[in-house]
C-alpha cells in the first residue's frame, strides 16, 4: 500500500513483514522470559490490563487518534491483515471508548489477532464472546467522534513505551485469568531453553513488542540466520 493522505491523515505502507515462523516462535511465551532477555526493558506499564482474558500475538499496525476521535481506528482495521494487532495510542484520553463490540465484529471478520488501546474501550462483554484478544487502560461507555485527524503506522506511545509499525505484539501470559499449565512453566525453566530464548531475542531482526510492550533491537544477524535454519 502506498503513502497516501495530508499530514494528519497519512496511512503510510507497512514495513517489511518479519517472517511468520520466527514470529510462531514467540507464541505461549512467558512474558517474564522475554522481559528478563531484552533487559528488563521497553515493556507496558501495569495500567494496560487485559480486557477479554485472551493473549494475543501477531505484527502491530499503529494508530495515532485525537482524542476522542476513532476515524483512523475504523480505517486500521480495513487495512490490517489477518493476525495484525491493531495498537492505538488515544493521545491520553480514557473518557472516549475507541473500540467496542460493534467494530470487533469487523476486527474479527478479519481475523485480526487482537487490539491494544492506550485509553478506553467499551461493550467488554460482547468483544470477549467474539474471542477477540483486547487490552486497554480503562473501560468507559463514552463514545468518540469520526472526524480525525488521525494516522497509521507510525510510532506512537502506548502504554508509556514507543510502538513502531511491524513491531510484535506477544502475550502478557502472566496477567491471563488461567495461568500456563504446570507443564509449560516446567518447560519454560529449563535453563537450556531460557537460553535459548535469550540468544533468539537478543538477535531478531525488529523490535518485539510484549502486548503490554517489548523492544528489541539486532544484535547479531548472524545468529538470527543460524535460528532460521533450524
Amino acid at each position: 500500500m502506498s503513502n497516501h493522505g495530508t499530514h494528519g491523515f497519512r496511512v503510510l505502507p507497512a514495513p517489511t513483514r518479519l517472517a511468520a515462523s520466527l514470529l510462531d516462535r514467540y507464541r505461549g511465551l512467558a512474558s517474564s522470559n522475554v522481559a528478563d532477555a531484552m533487559g528488563r526493558f521497553g515493556f507496558m506499564d501495569p495500567g494496560m490490563r487485559s480486557r477479554s482474558g485472551l493473549p494475543l500475538c501477531g505484527l502491530a499496525v499503529t494508530v495515532q487518534c485525537r482524542p476522542a476521535d476513532n476515524l483512523m481506528v475504523h480505517k486500521a482495521l480495513q487495512v490490517a491483515s489477518p493476525g495484525d494487532i491493531v495498537v492505538v495510542s488515544t493521545c491520553g484520553n480514557t473518557t472516549s471508548a475507541v473500540f467496542g463490540e460493534l467494530m470487533c465484529h469487523t476486527a474479527a471478520a478479519a481475523r485480526l489477532g487482537g487490539i491494544v488501546v492506550d485509553g478506553a474501550m467499551r461493550d467488554v462483554d460482547g468483544i470477549t464472546r467474539l474471542g477477540m484478544p483486547a487490552f486497554s487502560r480503562t473501560v468507559c461507555p463514552g463514545s468518540c467522534d469520526k472526524d480525525g485527524p488521525g494516522e497509521i503506522n507510525v510510532p506512537i506511545s502506548c502504554g508509556g513505551t514507543v510502538v513502531s509499525p511491524g513491531d510484535v505484539a506477544t502475550p502478557l501470559m502472566d496477567h491471563r485469568p488461567e495461568p500456563p499449565n504446570a507443564e509449560a512453566r516446567a518447560r519454560m525453566a529449563q535453563p537450556e531453553d531460557l537460553g535459548d530464548l535469550i540468544r533468539y531475542i537478543a538477535c531478531l531482526p525488529k523490535r518485539v513488542v510484549i502486548n503490554e510492550v517489548m523492544i528489541c533491537p539486532v544484535w547479531n544477524p548472524s545468529y538470527l540466520a543460524a535460528l532460521q535454519k533450524r
